[in-house]
């Protein structure tokens, strides 16, 4: 594989570390508690607070996206290895919930914070009004010097413990709140060019600037047992924090005090997000939903869409999931390239009577006078144009 042009590869030393006020850092299972017992690796946690205690005598601001609460109650609860029912697992997670939050009470303390707890369900950021409340207290937290700790709610959640994954939340929270930095502590220092642990002349990458189809392919879903996630969901992650305006950096967990690490020049990759973010909306739209569906279009309509026209039925190709009108979706180019998301004017069994067809035809097949897009400009998010998608 090529070497991308967008792939900056010497990085000894990154400003955004040191410009960054406002930091998200993501940490997962593995990380959190020890393999052997089940318990809290409660050294390593420590030491991460007072990385966050350094940070906050600067007028840092930070908030933690933790996971942990169902491997921590698995262990009290006896439960046995691998995979747990849905029941199972959240029955561990509001056991695990508690002691997490002592926890992190307990080692805040220690450095004159006040850690609050904070659980979201992806509902929480998709409903508009309790994604503007979830962003008031978050932002209330820390003008009051408090130490947020996101998760979540897994004691409730149903599709999030079976499919959801806390990287791609943590980039959600960082969108929410304007985020500088978003930190994703993991197994691995960085996104490589191939799976390290079984290619040898796998290298990490040091900083990427673009997002494209040869980075995508690179990450793969090997997560540790401990853990849903994987390098996929990272980079997921990537797109909706670079969306934001706000910088990723993927860095190995396993060393103590990790943040310390980075000012340090630690081994990791970052994801540098474009001077110009999208808006409010488009924000919400591309990051705070969970899709629905995909809507692949043909070239000419890809065209139009990056010269800032809607999405009319005629050039779409193509409709697939199970959405209805208002509805996250997916906008796919012909050959697969995820081009952007959007909020679709129609329901899927009328979406797929009208693709194709002139606006002027859609009252005739559908026998009501419905919107002329199926995506209006307004309600869609598109990615960046990649260098090398340019004039294809």
């Amino acid at each position: 594989m090529a070497e991308s042009p967008d792939i900056n590869t010497d990085t000894r030393y990154r400003p955004e570390w040191a410009a960054a006020r406002r930091i998200i850092v993501k940490l997962g299972s593995a990380l959190l508690t020890c393999r052997e017992t089940g318990t809290l690796n409660t050294d390593w946690l420590g030491s991460l607070i007072d990385d966050i205690a350094e940070l906050s005598k600067h007028g840092r601001e930070v908030v933690i996206v933790s996971s942990g609460a169902i491997a921590l109650g698995r262990h009290s609860l006896s439960l046995p290895t691998g995979p747990l029912q849905l029941e199972e697992s959240q029955a561990a997670a509001a056991v695990g919930q508690i002691a997490l939050a002592h926890a992190y009470s307990d080692l805040a303390r220690a450095h004159g914070l006040t850690a609050a707890q904070i659980l979201l369900t992806l509902r929480d950021t998709e409903q508009r009004r309790r994604y503007l409340n979830a962003r008031d207290t978050l932002l209330t937290l820390l003008r009051l010097k408090a130490l947020p700790v996101v998760n979540e709610n897994d004691t409730v959640a149903t599709n999030e413990i079976r499919y959801g994954d806390n990287d791609r939340l943590s980039a959600r929270v960082a969108s929410m709140i304007d985020a500088d930095c978003l930190v994703l502590l993991s197994d691995v220092d960085g996104l490589y060019t191939a799976p390290p642990n079984s290619d040898q002349n796998a290298r990490r990458l040091d900083v990427v600037t673009d997002i494209t189809g040869d980075i995508e392919a690179m990450a793969g879903d090997a997560g540790s047992e401990l853990s849903s996630g994987g390098m996929k969901t990272k980079v997921e992650a990537a797109k909706i924090a670079r969306a934001a305006g706000c910088d990723m950096v993927i860095t190995s967990g396993k060393l103590m005090h990790p943040l310390r690490a980075i000012a340090e020049g630690a081994a990791c990759t970052w994801f540098l997000a474009p001077s110009n973010p999208v808006t409010a909306r488009q924000r919400w739209i591309s990051g705070q939903l969970e899709p629905k569906g995909t809507i692949t279009v043909d070239a000419g309509a890809e065209k139009a869409l990056y010269s800032g026209r809607s999405l009319l039925p005629a050039g779409v190709a193509s409709v697939a999931g199970a959405f209805d009108r208002g509805d996250s979706v997916i906008i796919r180019s012909h050959d697969g390239r995820e081009l952007g998301r959007g909020l679709v004017a129609y329901a899927k069994k009328d979406a797929e009577r009208i693709i194709g067809k002139k606006t002027s035809e859609i009252s005739t097949i559908l026998g009501f006078a419905g919107r002329d897009e199926l995506i209006h400009r307004d309600d869609m998010a598109l990615h960046r144009l990649h260098r090398n998608d340019r004039g294809s």
